[in-house]
């Protein structure tokens, strides 16, 4: 990756976080009820939008437009990047090296897909959709289950975390006979 490219995503990351954080100057419009309690893990815009006692439709629209140009273009810039590895991966001449390189990109790509799609489900869809069950259990998801997995769906690549996983139940069975003997 070129200096330039790199600078450029940089600066990229920045103007789309900022941007992005000018949702809350939109929130701040909104009038609300007595209560100032979310039943949610963290205050994110469904639930607060759900406590709101006006209409919230400009805000929903704004911030599905942002929601949706940051998901169009983050899901570019991947693409871009898996085509371009895609492309150098087909220039291997080894097999196994093939394997090993689509082994290492279909992990990113699990990883990527569940991140997007839960993402997608709890950010592109109007308040009236809200449901309390649904988007926690897509919260939690995204903000603690992708991320304890990450770990275990690179390291799964690695031959040594993959002999000690095949170990960990033979060592459990073996233990287990010997209790009942």
């Amino acid at each position: 990756m070129s200096t330039g490219i790199c600078h450029a995503l940089l600066t990229g990351s920045y103007v789309i976080g900022f941007v992005e954080s000018t949702v809350v100057i939109f929130m701040s419009k909104v009038h609300f009820w007595n209560s100032n309690v979310t039943r949610h893990f963290f205050c994110d815009t469904s639930p607060v939008l759900a406590l709101s006692c006006s209409d919230t439709s400009e805000v929903e629209i704004i911030i599905f437009i942002f929601a949706r140009l940051n998901l169009v273009l983050s899901l570019i810039t991947i693409s871009g990047s898996y085509v371009s590895i895609l492309s150098t991966i087909l220039k291997i001449n080894s097999t196994a090296g093939k394997k090993k390189a689509f082994s290492t990109c279909a992990s990113h790509v699990l990883g990527v897909t569940i991140v997007y799609s839960t993402t997608i489900f709890t950010y592109l869809k109007p308040k009236s959709s809200y449901s309390f069950g649904r988007d926690q259990v897509a919260s939690v998801f995204y903000t603690i289950v992708i991320p304890m997995l990450n770990p275990l769906i690179f390291s799964l690549r690695n031959k040594e975390v993959k002999s000690a996983a095949v170990r960990v139940p033979q060592k459990r069975v073996g233990s287990r006979k010997l209790k009942q003997q």
